[in-house]
């Protein structure tokens, strides 16, 4: 007698609790990791000697993808079968067109100013491809992506915390750093409009920090609304101070793009929660920035005037003035861009990261990364679709709004200029990727469920009989009616 055996099969949902792909079993750690030199790291402090090069979440990146590499060296397989990934095709379309970018500018002759900052943006998007790789191929169940959410959670948490020590306190509360032997601190800081302070955590920027607080959003009202993923009722309600604090310092941010992004993740979010709680999101942020409103004077005619003053304002003027200069800019190079990180300040302030990448990567460049954004969004939500667990449909949501929040700031400011916004949207790619994995894993365990009820198979003298009787089909390999040997 003769067993046949299918290929394997992802691991399904309900058994995800605690299991951990072997080749991959600190993954986690190494994500969260990144997290924390991300989030906690001051972006403009960096290693002396290094320059640009020498941000501590960069270099951890580059870490990640030695670390990919060295693996896939090992070994051909795995002990769980992964789902096929439109995320890593485009991801590898868009590196090739980056590097063929770089090497064509490079062969063109270019002033002695930009090969440094060129060098140093192909390093920089191999460091973020680490980071979606790892997560890609590392995450397997629905419990490591929880738990490293929880986590991303936490840290933006602790971001928004000090964002609103800094507008409390109208100071950075963080030169302290540049007192570290051996780090550097780089420009950047809180800035200030009218009498408000504009809080930006540990980022560069303002513009990056409420990106990056609004990208948090869906995530940590998805964890609110599954109780932190975690089982009990202890812990379950101190998750919603999160979002809480998230929208505080988004509502203090004093930002057109903030206002944006908190209405693109809410429009985004809300709808994909369960329905008992999609009111109680509402409501409750609503009132949350009725107080917010309340309490600061002036805060409301301040961020309201930046929308009906819009046509006057030189930052909106600057932003619509540059459209009509692209094509000049373009034209060198239509297909493949002048060179990935060539454009530089001097020539003009494009304040729109989508721009650049038509300038530096043309139009070919600029369709990859449209569709890595657009399968990160899609791998997330269909992920939801799939799995029959709400825990899952949850996170799927969740990332697929948080990716798609990020990408649509990118539209106010050069994303990829900044470590904090640039390195979180490519960590969100790279969840999307995961989670993926996981809602086929549920769809296939389904679908083999289904077979294995409609061909009855004798069994009894299989060794996890009794177990199977308990819990249920084993995520073991699937297997086929028996044939004679």
């Amino acid at each position: 007698m003769t067993v046949l055996k299918a290929p394997s099969l992802p691991l399904s949902a309900e058994r995800h609790r605690g299991a951990r792909a072997p080749r991959w079993g600190g993954a986690v750690a190494l994500l969260t990791t990144f997290v924390v030199l991300l989030f906690a790291v001051p972006s403009n402090a960096v290693i002396s000697g290094l320059g640009s090069l020498g941000r501590p979440s960069q270099l951890w990146g580059l870490v990640l993808l030695m670390v990919w590499v060295l693996t896939r060296l090992q070994s051909s397989s795995s002990a769980i079968a992964a789902a096929r990934q439109p995320i890593k095709l485009l991801l590898g379309v868009l590196l090739t067109i980056a590097l063929v970018s770089f090497a064509a500018a490079m062969l063109r002759g270019q002033p002695a100013d930009q090969v440094s900052p060129a060098t140093t943006a192909i390093i920089r998007l191999l460091s973020w491809t680490g980071v979606v790789l790892v997560a890609a191929d590392g995450l397997r169940t629905r419990n490591e992506i929880s738990t490293l959410i929880r986590r991303i959670v936490i840290g933006a948490t602790l971001l928004a915390v000090l964002g609103l020590a800094q507008f409390a306190s109208g100071q950075s509360l963080l030169d302290w750093v540049a007192l570290i032997p051996g780090i550097d601190l780089d420009f950047g800081g809180v800035d200030s409009r009218g009498q408000f302070t504009r809080a930006a955590g540990t980022s560069v920027h303002p513009l990056e920090f409420t990106a990056t607080m609004a990208g948090c959003l869906p995530l940590a009202v998805a964890t609110a609304a599954a109780g932190g993923y975690l089982h009990g009722e202890r812990w379950r309600r101190i998750w919603w101070v999160s979002p809480a604090l998230i929208l505080i310092v988004s509502a203090l941010a004093v930002s057109r793009s903030a206002t944006i992004g908190l209405f693109i993740a809410a429009a985004a979010s809300i709808p994909s929660l369960p329905r008992a709680y999609r009111w109680v999101v509402t409501v409750g942020g609503a009132a949350v920035l009725a107080v917010v409103v309340a309490v600061v004077p002036g805060l409301l005619s301040t961020t309201l005037f930046l929308f009906t003053n819009a046509a006057d304002d030189s930052s909106t003027q600057s932003r619509t003035n540059a459209l009509a200069r692209l094509p000049e800019f373009v034209a060198p190079s239509p297909f493949i861009g002048t060179g990935f990180g060539t454009f530089m300040s001097r020539y003009y302030i494009f304040d729109n990261q989508w721009v650049i990448t038509l300038i530096d990567l043309g139009v070919l460049g600029l369709l990859a990364l449209i569709g890595l954004v657009v399968a990160a969004i899609w791998s997330a939500a269909s992920a939801g679709r799939q799995s029959m667990f709400i825990d899952a449909q949850m996170l799927g949501r969740a990332i697929a709004a948080a990716v798609l929040t990020v990408a649509v700031l990118f539209l106010f400011f050069d994303g990829f200029s900044f470590s904090i916004a640039a390195g979180f949207l490519f960590l969100l790619i790279g969840l999307a990727a995961a989670v993926r994995n996981v809602g086929m894993g549920d769809r296939t365990q389904h679908e083999a469920r289904v077979r294995l009820a409609e061909v009855p198979v004798d069994d009894s003298s299989h060794p996890h009989r009794s177990r199977a009787d308990e819990d249920g089909p084993l995520p073991q390999p699937v297997r086929a009616q028996r044939a004679e040997g």
